[in-house]
């Protein structure tokens, strides 16, 4: 046992289990601290994650007494000013898993030559990823652009890799305090009370995540090919809030799949394939984080409608399956995936607004929010991404309301208003012409745009690039 410290850096991993740093951390050292730093300016564009995190910290707070280890949570206002303070203490040692996201892997690299400069024994690991986004190029050495090669080559690469042995951490001998001016997770809240619905829908903890993953494969998993693309069926796994802050290792996941074998376990892992495939994305492009993959669309005529892009936001656009969407997300900090595309095309199709204020909608009200899916969703899309769906295809929110909302249950659950609407009417409400059933422009409004010009306008933006 070393008789130093051993600081352990928490950022997404809420976890005992496959947390390697902190297993490193309790097999190196008698008296270990978990820290967590909270940036507020960073999470001022992400208020949802803020109650995820909070209850995330409190929980794991509780889990990691039990092995006499102290979890302190220091706010700062950038993380280079709290590890300069850090430097000078130097009694210490400093272990901490990757988050896969450009500026990390930069800061990363800044903090490697500052504790070799030290002296100062550190070490960084394998972060929530089946492989390190570098180990999967093409036989040229480049990276990939299109997603089905990508994953075709990194699940064979994943599967012939030799599991390491399963460690379990163990009690340390004495829980110690270590930092000074620690604040309580509380302080982290959102400051508006709209965050209360997710204590309905929500858990954020590790059992939770377990859970979940055991109830989808035991029950949902075999149908998830088909049901997957049904809002108002529980046909998801709702894993993704846990994976985003680590309450769940994804190899954890890729173990508990593999020992099922049908076509659906292939199509739900491929989910996690495509968030690989976008972690290697955004680290081999980091432009696209802020910019179009594409250049081209560096000179499409986006719109500035500040009146549209707030009735799509709050749910009020006349198009029932964009509308039942918004308020789901405004509600629960979670959007059905089917749905989150037909929502960012009728952004980017029928309203011309640029896809980055969809992006930063999307960021601030996501509970399972991250970069590297975030923008390339968001740009695959708007058809300005690496593999993504031609600009052309252009969802029409009608159709796709009758096909995977066909009864409007999905619809009347969001939007109260339309319940009384018959399913002949529920996806386009403006053809009723029943006031006594629905009043449009008083209880529901009348589509913001036409789809059909909608639909034109776009594609002759289109041409224009």
């Amino acid at each position: 046992m070393i008789k130093n410290i051993g600081l352990v850096w928490l950022r997404d991993d809420f976890r005992i289990n496959k947390n390697t740093a902190l297993l490193e951390a309790v097999s190196k050292h008698e008296q270990v601290v978990v820290f967590f730093l909270y940036k507020e300016k960073k999470f001022l564009e992400q208020e949802a994650q803020k109650w995820w995190v909070s209850k995330s910290l409190k929980q794991f707070r509780s889990k990691l007494d039990l092995y006499n280890i102290n979890l302190e949570i220091i706010r700062s206002e950038t993380y280079k000013i709290f590890f300069e303070k850090l430097f000078d203490k130097k009694n210490f040692s400093i272990y901490w898993n990757r988050i896969y996201e450009p500026s990390y892997i930069k800061f990363d690299e800044y903090l490697t030559k500052k504790f070799n400069s030290k002296n100062i024994e550190f070490k960084i690991f394998k972060g929530n990823i089946l492989n390190e986004f570098g180990e999967i190029k093409k036989a040229d050495g480049t990276p990939f652009k299109v997603f089905t090669p990508f994953w075709r080559t990194a699940e064979k690469f994943y599967s012939e890799k030799i599991p390491p042995k399963e460690k379990k951490i163990s009690k340390c001998a004495k829980k110690i305090k270590y930092f000074k001016n620690i604040i309580n997770e509380s302080e982290i809240y959102p400051y508006k009370n709209w965050f209360k619905k997710f204590e309905k829908f929500w858990d954020p903890s590790e059992e939770s995540a377990l859970r979940e993953l055991k109830n989808f494969l035991n029950s949902r998993v075999n149908n998830y090919s088909v049901n997957r693309n049904f809002p108002n069926t529980i046909g998801t796994s709702k894993l993704s809030p846990y994976i985003k802050h680590g309450q769940i290792h994804v190899e954890t996941i890729w173990e508990e799949c593999s020992k099922l074998k049908n076509i659906s376990v292939s199509k739900f892992l491929a989910e996690i394939g495509w968030r690989e495939f976008n972690h290697s994305l955004i680290n081999y492009f980091p432009y696209m984080c802020n910019k179009n993959y594409s250049k081209k669309f560096d000179d499409f005529p986006w719109e500035k409608n500040l009146k549209f892009l707030n009735a799509w936001k709050k749910g009020k656009t006349g198009y029932p399956i964009v509308d039942a969407g918004m308020r789901e997300l405004y509600s629960t900090g979670w959007m059905h995936n089917r749905v989150r595309m037909i929502v960012g095309s009728f952004l980017v199709k029928h309203l011309l607004i640029n896809w980055t204020e969809g992006e930063k909608y999307f960021k601030n009200c996501l509970l399972d929010y991250n970069q590297a899916n975030n923008v390339s969703g968001w740009q695959w899309v708007a058809g300005s991404g690496a593999d993504a769906a031609p600009y052309f295809r252009i969802f029409n929110p009608i159709l796709q309301g009758d096909k995977f909302d066909k009864n409007g249950e999905y619809v009347k659950k969001w939007v109260p208003e339309l319940k009384k609407v018959p399913k002949k009417f529920i996806h386009k409400p403006w053809e009723l012409n029943d006031n006594n059933l629905l009043k449009l422009g008083r209880d529901y409004p009348y589509p913001i745009v036409i789809h059909e010009e909608a639909r034109q306008k776009a594609l002759s933006a289109f041409k224009k690039i």
